[in-house]
């Protein structure tokens, strides 16, 4: 979704315009701006409805954070246990 409205930013925007229209996209304060209204926006949606769904977000989140941390030591244990046969 992020990317198809940067594309859609783009369009109509000439070659030699290019650099400084995404220059000025990733700005400190156009990228403060943005989280700002993703913040407002998901706040809106969810907390202000007092829906569950931030929950679900928080738990899937952390249980994804987690098999990713955990994965570069889950492959060494694999690589070692093909390498001696175990």
């Amino acid at each position: 979704m992020a990317l198809r409205r940067f594309i859609n930013k783009l369009r109509g925007v000439t070659v030699k315009e290019v650099p400084g229209k995404v220059k000025s996209m990733l700005s400190f304060s156009y990228l403060k701006e943005s989280f700002a209204k993703g913040i407002d926006g998901y706040h809106a949606k969810y907390i202000e409805t007092d829906s569950i769904t931030p929950l679900y977000h928080v738990c899937f989140g952390g249980m994804a954070f987690s098999y990713l941390v955990a994965l570069p030591e889950e492959r060494r244990h694999l690589e070692h246990a093909q390498k001696h046969g175990h």
